[in-house]
């Protein structure tokens, strides 16, 4: 790093109260920045440091410590999850993204400190964004003298400057250069990750490179991949070092080791050593270019973990781990026409994640509106009213989103808000210990993978016969003991009745994924939150009738279980006691409405009881219901109630104030008002007779509209022949009076209604019935068209009468009119 740096920086923060440092991949800005910054402070003054990871803030701290001649815990300290080292001397700590939000709820002036420094920005961390958002509105309100780092390899400081009106100071130059080339698999290899090409590509950069190698992999189960394919495949003095998130602190640091005198290693890495990590004797990377990171399914609630392609943003970080100590060279396992298309940044978490925990800090703040807050990348609003939603139903805060009491020991315990809340009510109930160990688990990625059975306690029970792995279990669950202030023991896991509750436990934290089994015999479930879910056959948690479901994927129709453990009846009838819901099931599978009152839980029905004697209104209700879902073209509807129903719609037609709009929408939408009173004694649709419907249509319109209808729309007209003709409304907007011509034989002019406003439209018959003219102006038809219709029927209809003058005739209805 060049000196004009130390120089620079002090002077910056002298004007300004943040600034943003840019600075490639092995500058020096993670180590030496900090050490610098501290020769400008007096010694009663701390500097707090945000590293995104725990390995690499523990090894930036004792590498610090070294370069002072120190043991960390002096002037350099460290906090991480289950390990602390800060002492009354500590003037820098080095911190990860939880602590940090940790020391700013419990002190948001941070009081203890002067600066901080948030390493490695780029990585966009919804904790980081989180902690970013809360030091500037402290920074705001409380400590105007707070100054603020934000320091990155290839972070895009353009939108950030802007946000924070801070100045950026641009660093150029690496320690030492590293060659990159680009060795992409054959055209015809499988698309996505292969551990065999990976190993290919290891034991060649072996035979013509120098150094150790640094691999980087998407998964812990890419890792054990890659070592089984190379396990008999490399050199004598060659051995294989894993590197990943859930591997015991002693493990990691052996990773990060200098290889011994005369040997090489290969460690195989998740992106843990993607940045502000110098692992030793490093001078080859090799990138797959492929990542496993979370993600938030906001349909169904489920994180899961998506195999993808990094950024080029994190190519150049990984491809810059090859040049801390010395020239190095970087293979990629792509193409070079393919990292053009790569997209520059990785996407903020915060866009993809469960936003439960953010909701959860924020409600703890007292800022439950994040509109409040300054973001570089507000939260999506839909998936946080959902993440409230969520806090609401664990009882952590209340309808406004403020924190409840139990919502602030929620925030209190270092696990996610599900956990938290189900090691809350487990220590109420005495399985406080167990809850521990359960917690644990479930906080950190699957263990033991190739463990492929579902059931938790066979996964605790695996987990206790490996020490290594035990061990770090243990020491979690104990800190978590120590933060709910009980005993944690692993004689727990013995007691066969302490491990009957394991899916007692599960439902406390995930009341949404209460499965119940379908019926038939694949194993298949139904989730209390409406979703399907499935078990392999073979699995030895398939015929379990109640599952509580830990971890399953996000498939939208019907997801895949991998870890569950049974629920006894009375557990759930402990766990939903408070939550179930009573309602009225309404069975029509026999063409009868059978009534059921059904306790749901969820999208569940956990029990079913048949009413033998309704309630009369109960059953009016149900058969509305039924009606509703059906449709209404299941009442007997007859020509005169389809004819109603069209009366209406042309009254209302003529004057909207007067008449109601009663469609067959408003009809649906109002059965149980009009028809349910007439269903007293029915029990089917095909009980309900067309009389009953009339009656129950005339009521709907009341007695005094009904006879202004009659008056005002009838049904029949009677014509000069004596007949009353009935009148069609279902034909358009103007009524239709369907009659024989022979019928209206002296009618002078067009008949109207609605108190003369409206001609109806006349359809004039043959004797036949059928249509021989459509006119609204009878009087013209006499005078225009009658003659030369009269021919046309004479001729067809001989042997009936066609006056020559049809206004003086006699209307007849017969062939001929009678005699006098």
């Amino acid at each position: 790093m060049s000196q004009n740096l130390f120089h620079e920086l002090p002077e910056l923060l002298l004007q300004h109260h943040t600034v943003i440092l840019q600075a490639p991949t092995g500058s020096g800005k993670t180590t030496q920045v900090p050490l610098q910054l501290l020769q400008h402070l007096p010694d009663s003054q701390k500097i707090l440091m945000l590293e995104p990871r725990r390995l690499a803030a523990r090894s930036v701290a004792h590498y610090m410590a070294r370069c002072l001649g120190e043991k960390v815990g002096q002037t350099i300290g460290y906090r991480v999850k289950l390990d602390t080292q800060v002492s009354a001397l500590t003037r820098l700590e080095i911190v990860t993204e939880g602590i940090l939000l940790r020391l700013l709820q419990a002190d948001p002036t941070l009081s203890d400190y002067v600066m901080v420094i948030f390493d490695e920005f780029h990585e966009r961390s919804v904790q980081a964004d989180l902690g970013l958002a809360l030091a500037r509105q402290s920074q705001a309100l409380f400590r105007e003298d707070l100054k603020l780092i934000i320091m990155s390899a290839t972070l895009n400081t353009e939108a950030l400057a802007q946000l924070l009106q801070a100045p950026v100071l641009t660093v150029s130059g690496r320690q030492f250069p590293v060659s990159v080339q680009y060795k992409a698999p054959p055209a015809n290899a499988q698309r996505g990750f292969s551990a065999a090409f990976v190993a290919e590509q290891i034991q060649a950069a072996l035979k013509t490179e120098s150094g150790s190698l640094l691999v980087f992999l998407p998964g812990s189960g890419e890792i054990r991949q890659v070592q089984s394919a190379l396990v008999h495949h490399l050199p004598e003095n060659t051995f294989l070092a894993p590197l990943y998130g859930s591997l015991s602190a002693q493990a990691q640091d052996q990773a990060i080791l200098p290889a011994p005198a005369g040997q090489r290693k290969v460690v195989l890495a998740t992106n843990i050593a993607e940045t502000s990590l110098t692992i030793e004797g490093i001078r080859v990377v090799i990138d797959t270019g492929l990542e496993r990171r979370p993600q938030f399914d906001h349909h169904s609630g489920m994180t899961r973990l998506v195999l993808g392609q990094i950024a080029l943003s994190s190519a150049e970080q990984r491809a810059g781990r090859a040049g801390r100590t010395e020239p190095g060279v970087c293979w990629r396992l792509w193409s070079s026409a393919d990292n053009a298309r790569m997209s520059p940044q990785q996407a903020p978490e915060i866009l993809q994640c469960d936003l439960a925990a953010l909701a959860l800090a924020l409600a703890q703040w007292g800022t439950p509106n994040p509109e409040e807050l300054e973001w570089l990348t507000p939260p999506p609003m839909q998936a946080y009213t959902q993440a409230q939603a969520l806090l609401q139903s664990l009882e952590a805060v209340n309808e406004k989103g403020q924190i409840t009491p139990h919502g602030q020991a929620m925030a209190e315990i270092p696990v996610s808000p599900r956990l938290a809340h189900m090691l809350l009510k487990a220590k109420s109930q005495m399985l406080g210990p167990l809850a521990c160990y359960v917690a644990t688990l479930l906080s950190e990625r699957d263990i033991l993978p190739q463990l492929r059975q579902s059931d938790l306690q066979r996964r605790l029970e695996a987990l206790h016969k490996q020490p290594q792995h035990f061990q770090w279990m243990h020491k979690s669950a104990k800190h978590l003991g120590q933060t709910l202030q009980i005993t944690v023991s692993p004689q727990i896991l013995r007691h066969p009745e302490q491990l009957s509750e394991l899916g007692y436990l599960v439902a406390l934290a995930y009341p949404d994924r209460i499965a119940q089994h379908r019926p038939g015999p694949t194993p298949r479930f139904l989730l209390s939150g409406g979703r399907g879910a499935c078990l392999p056959e073979q699995d030895s948690l398939a015929d379990t009738p109640y599952l509580a479901v830990a971890d399953l994927d996000g498939h939208p129709r019907e997801a895949k279980i991998y870890l569950a453990a049974p629920l006894s009846l009375l557990q759930l009838e402990q766990l939903t006691a408070s939550h179930c819901e009573t309602r009225l099931k309404v069975d029509t599978s026999t063409g009868k409405v059978r009534l059921f009152t059904c306790e749901d839980y969820g999208a569940l029905t956990l029990k079913q009881a048949r009413i033998r004697e309704p309630d009369p209104q109960q059953l009016q209700e149900a058969l509305c219901q039924l009606i509703a879902q059906q449709g209404l073209q299941v009442l007997p509807w007859d020509m005169p109630q389809t004819q109603w129903l069209a009366r209406v719609a042309f009254a209302h037609r003529q004057e909207p104030e007067e008449w109601p709009e009663l469609d067959q929408t408003y009809l649906k939408q109002h059965l149980r008002e009009w028809l349910g009173p007439f269903l007293t004694g029915l029990n089917a649709a095909a009980d309900i007779s067309t009389d009953t419907l009339q009656q129950a249509l005339d009521y709907l319109l009341g007695y005094e509209r009904t006879q202004t209808l009659e008056r005002l729309a009838p049904t029949h007209l009677e014509v000069p022949s004596g007949n009353r003709i009935r009148l069609d409304y279902t034909q358009g907007d103007i009524p239709v009076l369907p009659v024989r011509l022979q019928e209206v034989f002296g009618m002078k002019e067009t008949p109207q209604i609605y108190q003369g406003k409206v001609m109806v439209m006349m359809h004039l018959l043959s004797p036949a019935r059928r249509p021989i003219q459509v006119t609204q102006d009878l009087r013209s038809f006499w005078q225009n068209t009658y003659h030369d219709v009269k021919k046309e029927l004479k001729g067809r209809y001989p042997k009936h009468y066609w006056p020559e003058d049809p206004l003086q005739a006699e209307a007849t209805s017969r062939i001929k009119p009678r005699k006098p």
